[in-house]
Protein backbone atom coordinates (compact mmCIF):
# COMPACT_ATOMS: atom_id res chain seq x y z
CA UNK A 1 0.00 0.00 0.00
CA UNK A 2 1.58 3.17 -1.20
CA UNK A 3 1.87 5.99 1.81
CA UNK A 4 -1.11 7.97 2.11
CA UNK A 5 -0.08 11.65 1.99
CA UNK A 6 -1.89 14.27 4.72
CA UNK A 7 -1.14 18.20 3.86
CA UNK A 8 -1.78 21.31 6.31
CA UNK A 9 -4.11 23.25 6.28
CA UNK A 10 -1.77 26.58 7.29
CA UNK A 11 1.58 27.80 7.57
CA UNK A 12 2.20 27.80 10.79
CA UNK A 13 2.36 25.96 13.81
CA UNK A 14 -0.40 28.50 15.54
CA UNK A 15 -2.76 27.82 12.56
CA UNK A 16 -1.81 24.55 10.64
CA UNK A 17 -0.63 21.21 11.31
CA UNK A 18 1.37 20.39 14.42
CA UNK A 19 1.67 16.18 15.07
CA UNK A 20 2.17 14.93 18.50
CA UNK A 21 4.15 11.63 19.22
CA UNK A 22 3.01 10.00 21.80
CA UNK A 23 -0.67 9.50 23.65
CA UNK A 24 0.94 9.61 27.59
CA UNK A 25 -0.11 12.64 29.63
CA UNK A 26 2.72 14.99 27.86
CA UNK A 27 1.53 14.54 24.41
CA UNK A 28 -2.33 14.62 25.71
CA UNK A 29 -1.93 17.68 27.50
CA UNK A 30 0.48 19.16 24.25
CA UNK A 31 -2.47 18.57 22.17
CA UNK A 32 -5.21 20.32 24.43
CA UNK A 33 -2.94 23.69 24.55
CA UNK A 34 -1.92 23.36 20.89
CA UNK A 35 -5.83 23.01 19.78
CA UNK A 36 -6.42 25.84 21.95
CA UNK A 37 -3.75 28.40 20.02
CA UNK A 38 -5.73 27.28 16.96
CA UNK A 39 -3.83 24.32 15.69
CA UNK A 40 -4.99 21.73 14.10
CA UNK A 41 -3.35 18.41 15.92
CA UNK A 42 -3.00 14.86 15.37
CA UNK A 43 -1.34 12.51 17.67
CA UNK A 44 0.26 9.44 17.27
CA UNK A 45 0.08 6.50 20.04
CA UNK A 46 2.14 3.26 19.29
CA UNK A 47 -0.30 1.40 21.93
CA UNK A 48 -3.39 -0.21 22.33
CA UNK A 49 -4.36 2.98 24.79
CA UNK A 50 -3.46 6.61 25.42
CA UNK A 51 -2.12 7.51 29.09
CA UNK A 52 1.35 5.87 29.25
CA UNK A 53 1.74 5.68 33.21
CA UNK A 54 -1.64 6.72 34.14
CA UNK A 55 -3.54 3.55 33.88
CA UNK A 56 -7.07 3.01 35.47
CA UNK A 57 -8.34 -0.62 36.37
CA UNK A 58 -9.96 -2.54 38.68
CA UNK A 59 -8.96 -5.66 41.56
CA UNK A 60 -12.51 -7.47 42.51
CA UNK A 61 -14.73 -4.76 41.02
CA UNK A 62 -13.12 -1.93 42.67
CA UNK A 63 -11.70 1.04 40.41
CA UNK A 64 -7.95 1.39 41.28
CA UNK A 65 -5.47 2.84 39.57
CA UNK A 66 -2.88 0.47 37.90
CA UNK A 67 0.08 3.42 37.95
CA UNK A 68 0.64 6.39 39.54
CA UNK A 69 -2.09 7.28 41.88
CA UNK A 70 -1.90 10.67 43.31
CA UNK A 71 -1.62 14.54 41.79
CA UNK A 72 0.76 16.82 43.31
CA UNK A 73 -1.74 19.79 44.08
CA UNK A 74 0.85 22.58 45.07
CA UNK A 75 1.34 23.11 41.09
CA UNK A 76 -0.82 24.06 39.06
CA UNK A 77 -0.38 22.32 36.26
CA UNK A 78 -2.03 18.83 36.43
CA UNK A 79 -4.91 20.10 38.90
CA UNK A 80 -5.67 22.60 36.45
CA UNK A 81 -5.76 20.12 33.28
CA UNK A 82 -8.01 18.23 35.45
CA UNK A 83 -10.61 21.04 36.15
CA UNK A 84 -10.03 22.15 32.69
CA UNK A 85 -11.83 18.69 30.73
CA UNK A 86 -14.62 18.51 33.60
CA UNK A 87 -13.23 16.48 36.62
CA UNK A 88 -13.15 19.64 39.30
CA UNK A 89 -15.51 17.52 40.87
CA UNK A 90 -14.34 14.63 41.07
CA UNK A 91 -10.64 16.00 42.53
CA UNK A 92 -10.53 14.50 46.39
CA UNK A 93 -7.86 15.23 48.31
CA UNK A 94 -6.02 12.04 50.44
CA UNK A 95 -8.43 10.86 53.03
CA UNK A 96 -5.62 10.41 55.28
CA UNK A 97 -1.53 11.14 54.55
CA UNK A 98 -0.20 9.54 57.46
CA UNK A 99 2.73 7.27 56.35
CA UNK A 100 5.21 5.28 58.20
CA UNK A 101 8.42 3.42 57.89
CA UNK A 102 9.15 -0.07 57.89
CA UNK A 103 12.55 0.19 59.51
CA UNK A 104 14.96 -1.24 62.16
CA UNK A 105 12.34 -4.39 62.88
CA UNK A 106 9.23 -2.10 63.26
CA UNK A 107 6.56 0.54 61.49
CA UNK A 108 7.77 4.13 62.36
CA UNK A 109 5.72 7.51 62.20
CA UNK A 110 6.92 9.18 59.07
CA UNK A 111 9.06 11.79 60.67
CA UNK A 112 7.95 15.58 59.52
CA UNK A 113 9.87 18.71 59.78
CA UNK A 114 12.54 17.14 56.78
CA UNK A 115 12.76 18.03 53.16
CA UNK A 116 12.85 15.04 51.15
CA UNK A 117 14.46 13.09 53.91
CA UNK A 118 16.82 15.97 55.17
CA UNK A 119 16.30 17.16 58.70
CA UNK A 120 16.21 20.55 59.98
CA UNK A 121 17.44 19.32 63.52
CA UNK A 122 18.50 15.85 64.37
CA UNK A 123 15.44 15.96 66.92
CA UNK A 124 13.06 15.90 63.89
CA UNK A 125 14.31 12.01 62.87
CA UNK A 126 13.86 10.69 66.69
CA UNK A 127 12.44 7.27 66.67
CA UNK A 128 14.05 6.28 62.78
CA UNK A 129 17.51 6.94 63.68
CA UNK A 130 19.40 5.15 65.99
CA UNK A 131 21.27 7.25 68.82
CA UNK A 132 24.69 7.22 66.88
CA UNK A 133 22.85 8.35 63.88
CA UNK A 134 21.28 11.10 65.17
CA UNK A 135 24.17 12.39 67.26
CA UNK A 136 25.89 12.45 63.47
CA UNK A 137 23.83 15.11 62.28
CA UNK A 138 24.39 17.40 65.20
CA UNK A 139 28.01 17.33 64.04
CA UNK A 140 26.91 19.12 60.69
CA UNK A 141 27.09 22.75 62.08
CA UNK A 142 30.75 22.39 63.18
CA UNK A 143 31.85 20.95 59.38
CA UNK A 144 33.60 23.28 56.93
CA UNK A 145 31.29 24.04 53.78
CA UNK A 146 30.62 21.58 50.99
CA UNK A 147 30.75 22.68 47.74
CA UNK A 148 28.25 21.19 45.69
CA UNK A 149 29.25 22.93 42.45
CA UNK A 150 27.32 22.61 39.11
CA UNK A 151 25.70 19.35 40.83
CA UNK A 152 26.10 16.76 43.46
CA UNK A 153 24.31 13.57 44.33
CA UNK A 154 21.89 13.75 47.00
CA UNK A 155 23.07 10.74 49.01
CA UNK A 156 27.07 11.48 48.43
CA UNK A 157 26.13 15.04 49.99
CA UNK A 158 23.56 14.54 52.69
CA UNK A 159 25.80 11.52 53.90
CA UNK A 160 28.83 13.73 54.25
CA UNK A 161 26.98 16.40 56.03
CA UNK A 162 24.95 14.34 57.90
CA UNK A 163 26.07 10.53 58.20
CA UNK A 164 24.95 8.03 56.04
CA UNK A 165 22.36 6.61 58.06
CA UNK A 166 19.89 9.42 57.02
CA UNK A 167 20.02 8.69 53.52
CA UNK A 168 20.03 5.08 54.20
CA UNK A 169 16.96 5.13 56.23
CA UNK A 170 15.02 8.06 55.25
CA UNK A 171 16.22 10.30 51.91
CA UNK A 172 17.11 6.68 49.95
CA UNK A 173 12.95 5.25 50.68
CA UNK A 174 11.69 8.65 49.46
CA UNK A 175 13.46 9.54 46.90
CA UNK A 176 13.14 5.51 45.82
CA UNK A 177 9.40 6.21 46.15
CA UNK A 178 9.82 8.81 43.35
CA UNK A 179 12.56 7.98 40.87
CA UNK A 180 12.70 4.13 41.99
CA UNK A 181 16.48 4.93 42.43
CA UNK A 182 19.80 5.02 44.13
CA UNK A 183 20.30 8.56 46.42
CA UNK A 184 23.56 8.00 46.10
CA UNK A 185 23.12 8.50 41.93
CA UNK A 186 20.37 11.00 42.10
CA UNK A 187 20.75 14.83 40.98
CA UNK A 188 20.28 17.19 44.10
CA UNK A 189 20.11 19.66 41.38
CA UNK A 190 17.29 18.10 39.52
CA UNK A 191 15.38 16.10 42.25
CA UNK A 192 15.67 18.81 44.92
CA UNK A 193 16.37 21.75 43.53
CA UNK A 194 15.54 23.91 46.28
CA UNK A 195 17.73 22.19 48.44
CA UNK A 196 20.67 22.40 46.04
CA UNK A 197 19.81 26.25 46.14
CA UNK A 198 20.20 26.37 49.76
CA UNK A 199 22.81 24.78 49.98
CA UNK A 200 25.09 26.87 47.59
CA UNK A 201 24.41 29.66 50.14
CA UNK A 202 24.98 28.11 53.39
CA UNK A 203 27.59 27.13 55.26
CA UNK A 204 25.43 24.06 56.94
CA UNK A 205 22.87 21.67 55.61
CA UNK A 206 20.55 21.45 58.63
CA UNK A 207 20.86 25.41 58.37
CA UNK A 208 19.64 25.41 54.75
CA UNK A 209 17.04 23.51 55.15
CA UNK A 210 15.41 25.45 58.27
CA UNK A 211 16.26 28.54 55.99
CA UNK A 212 13.66 26.53 53.20
CA UNK A 213 11.26 25.71 56.25
CA UNK A 214 11.00 29.15 57.36
CA UNK A 215 10.39 30.53 53.99
CA UNK A 216 7.55 28.12 54.06
CA UNK A 217 6.20 28.93 57.28
CA UNK A 218 6.20 32.93 56.07
CA UNK A 219 3.95 32.15 53.06
CA UNK A 220 2.00 28.76 53.92
CA UNK A 221 0.82 26.99 50.94
CA UNK A 222 -3.37 26.53 51.42
CA UNK A 223 -5.27 23.46 50.42
CA UNK A 224 -3.85 19.88 49.92
CA UNK A 225 -0.47 18.99 49.01
CA UNK A 226 -1.85 16.12 47.06
CA UNK A 227 -4.93 14.67 45.03
CA UNK A 228 -6.38 12.10 43.75
CA UNK A 229 -9.30 11.73 41.23
CA UNK A 230 -12.65 9.67 42.04
CA UNK A 231 -12.24 6.67 39.68
CA UNK A 232 -7.95 7.28 39.91
CA UNK A 233 -5.94 9.64 38.10
CA UNK A 234 -5.84 7.35 35.19
CA UNK A 235 -8.82 8.72 34.15
CA UNK A 236 -6.87 12.03 33.37
CA UNK A 237 -6.12 11.12 30.25
CA UNK A 238 -8.86 9.71 28.80
CA UNK A 239 -10.51 12.59 29.82
CA UNK A 240 -7.90 15.27 28.35
CA UNK A 241 -8.36 12.44 25.19
CA UNK A 242 -11.83 12.83 24.88
CA UNK A 243 -11.93 16.86 25.15
CA UNK A 244 -9.38 16.66 22.35
CA UNK A 245 -11.44 14.76 20.23
CA UNK A 246 -14.33 17.35 21.16
CA UNK A 247 -12.36 20.03 19.71
CA UNK A 248 -11.31 18.26 16.49
CA UNK A 249 -8.03 16.61 17.07
CA UNK A 250 -7.22 13.27 15.99
CA UNK A 251 -6.07 10.32 18.03
CA UNK A 252 -4.62 7.58 16.34
CA UNK A 253 -3.57 4.33 18.65
CA UNK A 254 -1.56 1.25 17.47
CA UNK A 255 0.54 4.00 15.57
CA UNK A 256 4.41 3.89 16.11
CA UNK A 257 6.02 6.49 14.37
CA UNK A 258 9.35 5.45 11.97
CA UNK A 259 10.39 8.42 10.45
CA UNK A 260 10.80 12.20 11.00
CA UNK A 261 12.56 14.24 8.69
CA UNK A 262 13.05 17.95 7.51
CA UNK A 263 11.57 18.41 4.15
CA UNK A 264 12.62 21.55 1.63
CA UNK A 265 9.56 23.29 2.68
CA UNK A 266 11.06 23.76 6.09
CA UNK A 267 8.15 21.57 7.56
CA UNK A 268 8.31 17.94 8.86
CA UNK A 269 7.13 14.54 7.29
CA UNK A 270 6.02 11.67 9.94
CA UNK A 271 5.87 8.68 8.79
CA UNK A 272 3.79 5.30 10.20
CA UNK A 273 4.18 2.26 8.61
CA UNK A 274 0.79 2.94 6.52
CA UNK A 275 0.73 6.70 6.41
CA UNK A 276 2.77 9.81 5.77
CA UNK A 277 1.93 13.54 7.17
CA UNK A 278 3.23 16.50 6.37
CA UNK A 279 3.23 19.17 9.87
CA UNK A 280 4.13 22.63 10.47
CA UNK A 281 5.53 21.67 13.60
CA UNK A 282 6.14 17.91 15.56
CA UNK A 283 5.69 17.99 19.20
CA UNK A 284 8.24 14.57 20.26
CA UNK A 285 6.30 13.29 23.65
CA UNK A 286 8.07 9.40 24.07
CA UNK A 287 10.31 8.70 26.85
CA UNK A 288 14.06 9.65 25.59
CA UNK A 289 14.89 6.23 23.70
CA UNK A 290 12.29 6.19 21.26
CA UNK A 291 13.09 10.09 20.35
CA UNK A 292 16.69 9.39 20.64
CA UNK A 293 15.53 7.00 17.17
CA UNK A 294 13.29 9.37 16.07
CA UNK A 295 15.52 12.34 16.42
CA UNK A 296 18.59 10.52 14.96
CA UNK A 297 18.47 11.69 11.17
CA UNK A 298 17.81 15.64 12.12
CA UNK A 299 19.08 15.79 15.54
CA UNK A 300 21.94 13.61 15.75
CA UNK A 301 23.69 15.10 18.91
CA UNK A 302 20.14 15.66 20.96
CA UNK A 303 19.48 11.97 19.81
CA UNK A 304 22.99 10.70 21.38
CA UNK A 305 22.12 12.89 24.94
CA UNK A 306 18.94 10.82 24.38
CA UNK A 307 20.22 7.27 24.21
CA UNK A 308 22.10 7.63 27.53
CA UNK A 309 19.06 8.86 29.35
CA UNK A 310 18.64 5.19 31.81
CA UNK A 311 15.34 3.87 32.94
CA UNK A 312 14.51 1.93 36.28
CA UNK A 313 11.66 -0.75 35.75
CA UNK A 314 9.07 -1.67 38.41
CA UNK A 315 5.94 -3.61 39.60
CA UNK A 316 2.84 -2.83 41.20
CA UNK A 317 0.69 -5.31 43.25
CA UNK A 318 -2.87 -4.76 44.01
CA UNK A 319 -4.52 -6.94 46.51
CA UNK A 320 -7.82 -7.27 47.64
CA UNK A 321 -8.46 -7.93 51.12
CA UNK A 322 -12.39 -8.66 53.29
CA UNK A 323 -12.58 -6.13 55.45
CA UNK A 324 -13.34 -8.66 58.38
CA UNK A 325 -9.40 -10.35 57.17
CA UNK A 326 -7.94 -7.06 57.30
CA UNK A 327 -9.41 -5.93 61.06
CA UNK A 328 -5.55 -5.80 62.20
CA UNK A 329 -4.24 -3.63 59.49
CA UNK A 330 -2.55 -0.73 61.22
CA UNK A 331 -3.98 2.92 60.60
CA UNK A 332 -2.48 5.64 58.14
CA UNK A 333 -2.08 5.11 54.62
CA UNK A 334 1.17 2.84 54.49
CA UNK A 335 4.50 2.67 54.74
CA UNK A 336 7.92 3.25 52.92
CA UNK A 337 11.48 0.71 53.09
CA UNK A 338 14.36 1.58 53.43
CA UNK A 339 16.32 -0.85 50.96
CA UNK A 340 19.36 -1.16 53.86
CA UNK A 341 16.73 -2.95 55.70
CA UNK A 342 17.08 -5.83 53.05
CA UNK A 343 13.18 -6.30 52.19
CA UNK A 344 11.67 -6.97 48.88
CA UNK A 345 8.96 -4.51 48.32
CA UNK A 346 9.98 -0.99 48.71
CA UNK A 347 6.47 0.69 49.96
CA UNK A 348 2.76 -0.36 50.82
CA UNK A 349 -0.29 1.88 50.05
CA UNK A 350 -3.33 1.47 52.04
CA UNK A 351 -5.54 2.44 49.02
CA UNK A 352 -8.77 1.83 50.69
CA UNK A 353 -7.51 4.04 53.11
CA UNK A 354 -5.86 6.89 51.31
CA UNK A 355 -8.50 7.18 48.85
CA UNK A 356 -12.43 7.69 50.14
CA UNK A 357 -13.71 6.73 46.78
CA UNK A 358 -11.86 3.38 46.57
CA UNK A 359 -13.57 2.75 50.47
CA UNK A 360 -16.88 3.93 48.92
CA UNK A 361 -16.44 1.31 45.94
CA UNK A 362 -17.08 -1.48 48.20
CA UNK A 363 -16.95 -1.12 52.01
CA UNK A 364 -16.42 -4.97 52.33
CA UNK A 365 -13.71 -4.59 51.02
CA UNK A 366 -9.86 -3.69 51.47
CA UNK A 367 -7.22 -2.79 48.89
CA UNK A 368 -3.42 -2.58 49.42
CA UNK A 369 -0.97 -2.28 46.78
CA UNK A 370 3.00 -3.16 47.30
CA UNK A 371 5.70 -1.63 44.68
CA UNK A 372 9.03 -3.58 43.90
CA UNK A 373 11.96 -3.00 42.13
CA UNK A 374 14.84 -0.21 41.56
CA UNK A 375 17.18 0.93 39.36
CA UNK A 376 19.65 -1.96 38.85
CA UNK A 377 17.30 -4.41 40.11
CA UNK A 378 16.73 -7.17 37.80
CA UNK A 379 16.40 -10.72 40.00
CA UNK A 380 12.87 -9.22 41.74
CA UNK A 381 11.27 -8.08 38.21
CA UNK A 382 12.36 -11.77 36.90
CA UNK A 383 9.87 -13.71 38.90
CA UNK A 384 6.52 -14.17 37.66
CA UNK A 385 3.41 -12.50 39.17
CA UNK A 386 2.22 -15.26 41.50
CA UNK A 387 5.63 -14.86 42.88
CA UNK A 388 5.39 -11.12 42.93
CA UNK A 389 2.05 -12.29 44.97
CA UNK A 390 3.77 -14.24 47.58
CA UNK A 391 6.94 -11.84 48.58
CA UNK A 392 4.65 -8.91 48.56
CA UNK A 393 2.05 -11.32 51.31
CA UNK A 394 5.11 -12.39 52.84
CA UNK A 395 6.06 -8.70 53.58
CA UNK A 396 3.13 -7.17 54.56
CA UNK A 397 2.48 -10.30 57.26
CA UNK A 398 6.00 -8.99 58.56
CA UNK A 399 5.33 -5.77 58.38
CA UNK A 400 1.77 -5.43 59.79
CA UNK A 401 0.57 -9.21 60.38
CA UNK A 402 -1.76 -9.27 57.57
CA UNK A 403 -1.79 -13.41 57.03
CA UNK A 404 -5.25 -13.37 55.61
CA UNK A 405 -5.86 -14.63 51.72
CA UNK A 406 -6.11 -11.87 49.38
CA UNK A 407 -9.34 -12.33 47.18
CA UNK A 408 -8.24 -11.20 44.29
CA UNK A 409 -4.56 -9.95 43.11
CA UNK A 410 -3.24 -7.62 40.23
CA UNK A 411 0.57 -7.22 38.94
CA UNK A 412 1.11 -4.15 36.88
CA UNK A 413 4.48 -4.03 35.13
CA UNK A 414 6.10 -1.16 33.76
CA UNK A 415 9.42 -1.59 32.04
CA UNK A 416 11.80 0.85 32.24
CA UNK A 417 8.93 2.89 33.48
CA UNK A 418 10.79 5.83 34.95
CA UNK A 419 13.65 7.90 33.76
CA UNK A 420 16.88 8.28 36.14
CA UNK A 421 18.30 11.84 36.87
CA UNK A 422 21.74 11.54 37.55
CA UNK A 423 24.30 13.95 38.32
CA UNK A 424 24.73 16.58 35.59
CA UNK A 425 21.39 15.39 34.31
CA UNK A 426 20.42 19.51 33.96
CA UNK A 427 23.26 19.74 32.04
CA UNK A 428 21.94 16.78 29.21
CA UNK A 429 18.58 18.39 29.26
CA UNK A 430 19.98 22.46 28.51
CA UNK A 431 22.13 19.87 25.52
CA UNK A 432 19.43 18.19 24.29
CA UNK A 433 16.94 21.68 24.30
CA UNK A 434 19.58 23.12 22.34
CA UNK A 435 20.43 20.94 19.92
CA UNK A 436 16.09 21.04 19.30
CA UNK A 437 16.40 24.84 18.96
CA UNK A 438 18.01 24.79 16.09
CA UNK A 439 15.07 22.91 14.26
CA UNK A 440 12.11 25.25 14.15
CA UNK A 441 8.85 23.82 14.66
CA UNK A 442 10.47 20.99 16.43
CA UNK A 443 10.27 20.51 20.72
CA UNK A 444 10.36 17.45 23.04
CA UNK A 445 8.31 17.03 26.31
CA UNK A 446 7.86 14.33 28.74
CA UNK A 447 8.95 12.73 32.37
CA UNK A 448 12.37 12.64 30.73
CA UNK A 449 13.69 16.35 31.16
CA UNK A 450 11.96 18.79 34.14
CA UNK A 451 10.60 16.10 36.76
CA UNK A 452 9.14 12.72 36.74
CA UNK A 453 5.82 13.97 38.04
CA UNK A 454 2.48 14.26 36.54
CA UNK A 455 2.77 18.41 37.07
CA UNK A 456 6.27 18.09 35.67
CA UNK A 457 5.62 15.81 32.52
CA UNK A 458 2.14 19.20 31.96
CA UNK A 459 4.69 21.80 32.38
CA UNK A 460 7.13 20.57 29.53
CA UNK A 461 4.37 20.22 27.59
CA UNK A 462 2.84 23.26 27.42
CA UNK A 463 6.41 24.73 27.15
CA UNK A 464 7.07 22.61 24.16
CA UNK A 465 4.11 24.34 22.65
CA UNK A 466 5.13 27.57 23.93
CA UNK A 467 8.23 27.01 22.35
CA UNK A 468 6.80 25.94 18.73
CA UNK A 469 5.13 29.16 18.45
CA UNK A 470 8.31 30.81 19.10
CA UNK A 471 8.19 31.96 22.82
CA UNK A 472 11.62 30.09 24.57
CA UNK A 473 10.76 31.19 27.80
CA UNK A 474 8.95 27.90 29.46
CA UNK A 475 11.60 26.03 28.40
CA UNK A 476 14.12 28.29 29.59
CA UNK A 477 12.60 28.22 32.82
CA UNK A 478 12.08 24.88 33.21
CA UNK A 479 15.59 23.81 32.04
CA UNK A 480 16.88 25.90 35.03
CA UNK A 481 14.76 25.08 37.05
CA UNK A 482 13.25 22.26 37.05
CA UNK A 483 9.88 20.81 39.02
CA UNK A 484 10.68 19.03 42.18
CA UNK A 485 8.79 15.84 42.17
CA UNK A 486 7.68 14.65 46.11
CA UNK A 487 6.25 11.59 47.73
CA UNK A 488 2.65 10.68 47.85
CA UNK A 489 3.25 9.42 51.53
CA UNK A 490 3.61 5.77 50.12
CA UNK A 491 3.86 3.73 47.65
CA UNK A 492 3.62 5.87 44.58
Amino acid sequence: MSARETSADGKSAGTGHVVVIGGGIAGLAAAHRLLERGARVTVLEASDRVGGKLLPGEVAGVRVDLGAESLLARRPEAVGLAREVGLADRLQPPATASASLWTRGALRPMPKGHVMGVPGTAAALAGVLSDEGLARIERDADLPRTEVGDDVAVGEYVAARLGREVVDRLVEPLLGGVYAGDAYRISLRSAVPQLFEAARTHTSLTEAVRAIQGRTAASPATGPVFMGIEGGIGTLPLAVAESVRARGGEIVTHTPVTGLRRTAEHRWRVTTADRALHADAVVVAVPARPAAELLRAEAPAAAAELAAVEYASMALITLAYRRSDAAALPEGSGFLVPPVDGRTIKASTFASRKWGWIDADDPDLVVLRTSVGRYGETEILGRDDTGLVDVSRHDLKEATGLAAEPVATRVTRWQDGLPQYPVGHHARVARIREHVAGLPGLAVCGAAYDGVGVPASIASAYAAVDQIHGDPRGVEQLTAHPVQSLHGGAGE
